[in-house]
């Protein structure tokens, strides 16, 4: 199971109480991104609520090219955003509290350590076959993106 699906509204009874349309508590799910990013989904709820998830909007749901909306493109965004988080030290109890912070979303802290030690584990094995192919450049890239993550 992806991260992403284990993201989650916070406040999600509020936001689908404002709403009075009931939408899954995955922050990632087809119906609660529909829902949530129309014009009249922003405009039925309060004024905290609608700049986080603007700003949601904003940094994930905002590809070049539109069909990329739904092809991974906020997931992706999404990953590399918590991996950004981590590699600047942050760990899984710092990581769940920014994003609450900045854009109202959840996930268990175990789930975003399990997916942080998946990463890890990844990036390890593309150095070694890095290692193996005898590519020193993409093997330092590795490793140095491995140690950003291990802190």
């Amino acid at each position: 199971m992806a991260i992403t699906d284990k993201i989650y509204l916070k406040n999600h009874r509020q936001i689908v109480s404002q709403l009075d349309v009931n939408i899954p508590k995955g922050a990632f799910k087809g119906a609660t991104m529909d829902v949530l990013y129309s014009g009249e989904g922003l405009t039925k709820v309060d004024d905290a609520t609608r700049d986080r998830l603007l700003d949601f909007a904003e940094d994930f749901l905002d590809p070049e090219n539109p069909d990329d909306l739904y092809t991974g493109y906020p997931e992706r965004q999404f990953v590399r955003y918590l991996l950004e988080l981590r590699a600047q030290g942050l760990g899984p109890d710092a990581i769940v509290d920014v994003m609450g912070d900045e854009y109202m979303l959840y996930a268990y802290p175990g789930d975003v350590l399990s997916f942080l030690d998946n990463a890890v584990r990844t990036l390890e094995a593309a150095e070694t076959l890095a290692e193996v192919e005898g590519n020193q450049e993409m093997e330092r890239k590795m490793h140095r993106a491995r140690q950003a993550l291990s802190g």
